[in-house]
């Protein structure tokens, strides 16, 4: 079962809120969606997203979000005012569903980003915006999936000749936690000092060897 950064209970709010800033930003601002997204990512508003930071996912508003990031990456607050909207914009969906991601997945934004260009994601909003959100994430799955390929530690263990049961044996590191720094639904470059050490010296590797870049 994935480790997610926050509970299910604060879902919803910063499903809005990152819907309603992508919406803010791109069609009251006139932002390019390609460049909202990059510079989304470049701040800091997405690291704490993925960090289940409260007061960001429970204490801010979309409109406050989109603030924050262009005036962490542009130095420059937007001066247009938000205007009442009724309905969903392509622009508002894509927001919505990608924060639905993931939380899903534990996957970072940069990640998300790194298969799903903006174009992407406002092409499929067309076929999958009515549909159950489910059927976005199976198709970000494969997709992620047939990206990332294996990780280090599963490339230098599986050349060692040792199963993760092995590995997990060996280095004292749990099994779960081994199996979840290899599906990417834990980062290894987080894991402890510790635990790197001890897994590496199973393996005969330094420790830089297992991080990602």
């Amino acid at each position: 079962m994935t480790t997610r950064a926050y509970q299910e209970i604060y879902l919803n709010k910063a499903q809005a809120a990152l819907g309603d800033a992508f919406d803010y930003a791109i069609n009251a601002c006139h932002i390019p969606g390609s460049d909202f997204v990059k510079l989304f990512i470049a701040s800091s508003v997405s690291r704490r997203m993925e960090n289940g930071e409260p007061a960001l996912l429970a204490g801010k508003s979309g409109i406050e979000l989109a603030t924050d990031v262009l005036l962490e990456t542009t130095g420059k607050q937007p001066e247009t005012e938000p205007q009442e909207y009724f309905g969903r914009s392509r622009e508002y969906w894509i927001g919505w569903a990608v924060c639905y991601y993931q939380w899903f997945s534990a996957r970072s934004y940069n990640d998300i980003f790194d298969v799903f260009s903006y174009k992407d994601l406002a092409d499929m909003y067309y076929t999958l915006h009515e549909a159950d959100i489910t059927k976005f994430v199976d198709i970000a799955d494969e997709k992620i999936r047939a990206h990332f390929k294996d990780t280090n530690l599963k490339r230098i263990r599986s050349s060692f000749g040792c199963t993760q049961a092995e590995l997990a044996k060996r280095s004292g590191v749990t099994l779960r936690s081994i199996q979840m720094y290899e599906q990417r639904k834990k980062d290894i470059n987080k894991a402890s000092a510790d635990a790197l050490y001890r897994i590496s010296k199973v393996l005969g590797c330094d420790m830089e060897s297992l991080l990602e870049k």
